[in-house]
Order: structure tokens, then sequence, then C-alpha cells
């Protein structure tokens, strides 16, 4: 009877604390504006509408950027395995909210922290009528072309 005891407290404790273990997590991360500093150049991140952070699927670890330009460069700079897997998010242009890099509509004269000039928009509409519109696909061969 002891020994069943035992057996059953040992098994709650195992499930506990697997239980407990933190999932990471594919959601946009909390980006700590005027603090942050960029993972490609060091800049504070604190331009709330040009704002990237990549997240590592296999681990959830996020890096922030000021720039999508950084982004792109930091990718290939460092030449991360898992780019293509990346979950990448970025600040819609107008409101600030967190949308997916890989499906956003991109604009191509802005002032952006690094000068790349390339804003999101969630909405192709949201894009004024005499502006570019170009896809992620797109802004990845300006960036390389652009350098820096």
């Amino acid at each position: 009877m002891r020994l069943f005891f035992l057996s059953v407290t040992l098994l709650l404790s195992l499930l506990s604390i697997t239980g407990c273990e933190k999932k990471s997590s594919l959601k946009a991360h909390e980006v700590h504006f005027d603090r942050d500093m960029c993972a490609r150049c060091a800049m504070v991140v604190s331009d709330r509408k040009n704002t990237v952070q990549v997240i590592n699927p296999s681990n959830g670890k996020y890096y922030p950027f000021d720039d999508i330009g950084c982004m792109v460069l930091w990718f290939h700079d460092e030449q991360i395995p898992w780019k293509d897997k990346a979950v990448i998010w970025v600040t819609d242009a107008k409101t600030g909210k967190w949308i997916n890099a890989r499906t956003a509509y991109y604009d191509t004269e802005n002032i952006t922290p690094m000068a790349y000039g390339f804003s999101a928009h969630a909405s192709k509409n949201a894009i004024a009528k005499d502006q570019e519109i170009i896809d992620f696909n797109e802004v990845l061969r300006r960036v390389k072309k652009i350098g820096r």
C-alpha cells in the first residue's frame, strides 16, 4: 500500500512538472519600445509603425528589428538556417498592430528608421492610389539589392 501511494505521488509530481513547462509562443511578443535593440544594427527600436519581429518556431525566441531592411540583411548575413520557417510579424503602418509580414502589402516611399522605405499594410486599400504596391518577396529582393 505504501508503495502504491509513493508511485501515485511520484506520477502526480511528474505530471505537474511537465504540465508547467512553458510552451513557446508564435504570437507577436511584446516589444519594449525605446528599450529593445534591433538584432542587426543595435539601434533602439522606437518606430511603432515600422517594427519587425522574427520568432524562431523551434524555441519561440524572438528577435526585434527597427526596420524590415535590417531583418532581411540579418537573415542573409547570419545565414539563419530556419529563415523559411520563421514567423515574421511587422507592424501595420497605419494602425501599429502586428500583422503577418509574409502576407502584408508594402508601399515603397516611406521614411523608415534605416531608410529602406518599405512600410507594411494589412490591406491594399490602406495604400494610397498613386503608390507602388509590392509583396514580401519583392521587399526581400529589393533590400538585398540596396544592401548596407
